[in-house]
């Protein structure tokens, strides 16, 4: 749908669309009971209503939006916008409330300075008076805002630079810490890792019908068949020929099958429309799938996992996905049929039950021995014990040495071709690991996917000297700005606890 109606609407309204949904479903899903209240939180004594936070809430949008990322700072971290607006709602008042208290107020001259300065509104030669009418025409009367919330959110985006600036002005880094930082971050680091294997263990774990049951009865609201789909879907791909083009000429022939694949989704959201009859009348053979799982797709969907995830999504509701991009162009898919998930009789689940039980305690006996090992390993290694010694001790544990490496190796590499390869989760886990260890030491034992591993700080080599001078300066602005960050995170929480916040979704 957003492509159809990207090709008819102007881009900034889409744009909008999208930022604005994850409010809507915030503020609309909310209990009767608050609505009936128009409460969403208190502060400094007096009732912050939910049309308030409605209107604040959009300019968390329209932030976002200008590219005003420092504001939009005030919500930080990983989570979902319906996660996000209410921290930015409740730090946006106490903001200004502290501004005030302050006594910050922005001149008039500093918030046009400031407005001219978002980053939504430059150009190749700095502020782009166009794309400001774009805002001012297109944007704003979408949030039902006017010129004053652009002037708001400069004098909130001051406000927040100076208030910054009095908290955190005290952090310095001691030279020693900078010292120690290069240090680890620029070492080689030699390390060995211990894995320990829950499938190891699965040889030894014998599962009784008593065990079955007793899982069964736990778990049976869970156990449940798969859900089955089958569908039937077009494709708008490129022929052979426009395979082999490169750069413009290939994207332009994939927006030609773009446009293409767009009218075909119109055709089939209007009333009464057949899936076979549109697909006819732009010349598209149907293929249809047999039955199949979302852990086991049919064979014609194989290739294109994207077209098998939008099948789970089809309903009898909605039964025509949006344009698909695949490889070589496009796929619509339509439901032609559904199977639903349905309760699983015990001996249907007896399979999987068992494949279950093993999985918890192998993983159960991978734990108990390796934080056993890890404890040998460590206290061996202290009392001088051969590592090989050591590791028979532990049950016959085997060390891997890993290719030495610098943490910093990744972040430095400043062309492609010098990057190391795309490591593996588990490699960049053992890598923080050893982080954290010195030479010598010996890491808990990490649970992981199948067990865990326990890691072994052999030795780091002290980096270049000649090379910290070029270094420091980078050290030091990373480490201050993420301990500014931190502070000032940590000032705005006792400012909320000094405002005497009550929230109604309590």
């Amino acid at each position: 749908m957003i492509k159809i109606l990207r090709k008819h609407r102007n881009w900034l309204m889409i744009v909008i669309a999208i930022l604005a949904l994850p409010f809507c479903l915030y503020f609309v899903k909310s209990d009767t009971s608050l609505i009936r209240s128009d409460e969403f939180a208190r502060l400094y004594g007096r009732k912050v209503t939910v049309a308030e936070a409605r209107w604040d809430a959009r300019l968390f949008q329209l932030s976002r939006v200008l590219g005003l990322d420092e504001l939009h700072g005030l919500a930080p971290g990983a989570g979902s916008d319906d996660q996000k607006i209410p921290l930015f709602v409740i730090n946006l008042l106490v903001l200004r409330h502290e501004a005030e208290r302050l006594g910050i107020s922005p001149s008039k001259d500093e918030v046009v300075e400031a407005v001219r300065n978002f980053p939504a509104l430059q150009g190749p030669s700095g502020f782009d008076a166009a794309k400001y009418d774009q805002i001012e025409q297109n944007v704003l009367p979408a949030f039902g805002f006017t010129n004053e919330q652009l002037e708001q959110l400069a004098r909130d985006e001051i406000s927040l630079k100076r208030i910054k600036g009095l908290v955190v002005a005290g952090i310095t880094l001691p030279e020693s810490e900078i010292k120690s930082d290069y240090q680890e971050r620029y070492g080689k680091n030699f390390v060995s890792v211990i894995r320990v294997h829950g499938s190891d263990f699965l040889k030894e774990i014998k599962v009784s019908d008593d065990d079955v049951k007793k899982y069964y009865e736990a778990h049976k609201n869970d156990l449940k068949s798969e859900e089955k789909r089958k569908v039937e879907f077009v494709r708008l791909a490129l022929n052979d020929e426009q395979k082999k083009l490169k750069d413009k000429e290939r994207v332009d022939a994939l927006q030609k099958l773009a446009d293409r694949a767009n009218d075909v989704s119109q055709a089939l959201l209007e009333k009464g429309a057949d899936f076979h009859q549109v697909a006819a009348k732009f010349q598209l053979p149907v293929e249809t799938t047999g039955e199949f799982t979302m852990s086991a797709p049919d064979p014609k969907l194989k290739g294109d996992q994207q077209l098998n995830q939008a099948a789970f999504k089809l309903t009898p509701q909605e039964p025509t996905s949006d344009p698909i991009q695949t490889a070589d162009g496009y796929a619509i898919v339509h439901l032609a049929g559904a199977v639903e998930a349905r309760p699983l009789t015990l001996d249907e689940a007896k399979p999987k039950i068992v494949d279950q039980i093993k999985t918890d305690r192998s993983r159960e006996m991978a734990t108990a021995k390796g934080r056993k090992g890890a404890e040998t390993l460590r206290n061996g290694l202290q009392a001088g014990q051969p590592l090989q010694t050591t590791l028979e001790q532990a049950g016959g544990l085997k060390a891997e040495k890993m290719e030495p490496f610098k943490l910093a190796d990744e972040a430095d590499a400043k062309n492609p071709a010098d990057k190391p390869k795309e490591e593996s989760v588990d490699i960049m886990m053992i890598k923080n690991v050893s982080s954290q260890l010195q030479p010598g030491e010996v890491s808990d034992f990490v649970p992981w996917v199948d067990g865990g591993f326990i890691v072994l700080m052999e030795k780091r080599e002290p980096p270049d000297p000649a090379k910290y001078p070029e270094t420091r300066a980078t050290l030091e602005e990373n480490y201050l700005k993420n301990a500014r960050e931190y502070v000032f995170m940590e000032w705005l929480r006792d400012r909320q606890r000094d405002a005497g916040l009550g929230s109604a979704k309590g």
